[in-house]
């Protein structure tokens, strides 16, 4: 039995320290209903949020180990380009989480925020208006720090969403000649009556 005990310790011990915890969502959204059975995967992608008040949000997320520096170079090349004068203890916390729903002009300061803290903070979003669409800033330099590796673009819109939101999300892939992206559901519900529906109804 000692042997045996050692062994379950081991294995125990092995999956709590290497099991990766999905990050929290930057906001609560209630995503549409979709008839689609394909389960969405976790992978390196760009994942754009925005809630129904149409706050836009911004994550980039790595599954590799060998792009863990690419969110770091990421803030790092958005700090160059719009001259932000972020600290390198700033820029390593957003590369911890690589989340931000906030423009430039508040970036800083919601970073020097302790992680702890930041939901306290009312984050705007990132805008997406036709005079200062801040999203197609963050893209951009996100498909240059995923350069060599292929990057999705996964897209995750509250069901009570207003247009515009949407509009100025698609803009921003656009002006970067961005045209592929996936569309985050709830595939849970299926309509009443079709072929999916009857098809998870056998299956309960």
């Amino acid at each position: 039995m000692t042997p045996f005990v050692d062994v379950a310790f081991l294995i125990l011990s092995f999956f709590m320290l290497a099991t990766k915890f999905k990050p929290p969502a930057p906001v609560e959204i209630t995503t549409p209903y979709s008839v689609s059975s394909d389960k969405l995967e976790e992978k390196d992608a760009v994942r754009i949020e925005f809630d129904s008040s149409g706050r836009v949000f911004f994550t980039m997320q790595t599954q590799k180990a060998e792009l863990a520096e690419a969110k770091l170079d990421l803030i790092k090349n958005v700090n160059t380009a719009r001259k932000l004068g972020l600290t390198d203890a700033e820029m390593a916390s957003f590369a911890k989480n690589a989340s931000v729903g906030v423009p430039f002009t508040a970036l800083k300061q919601y970073l020097a925020t302790p992680e702890d803290q930041r939901g306290t903070i009312k984050q705007t979003g990132v805008p997406v208006d036709s005079t200062d669409n801040q999203l197609a800033t963050w893209i951009a330099n996100a498909v240059n720090s995923f350069q060599g590796n292929r990057i999705d673009f996964l897209i995750k819109g509250d069901n009570n969403a207003k247009y515009p939101s949407f509009k100025g999300v698609i803009d921003a892939l656009r002006v970067n000649q961005q045209f592929k992206y996936q569309l985050i559901t709830d595939p849970e519900s299926a309509p009443p009556g079709t072929e999916l529906y009857t098809e998870r109804m056998k299956r309960s």
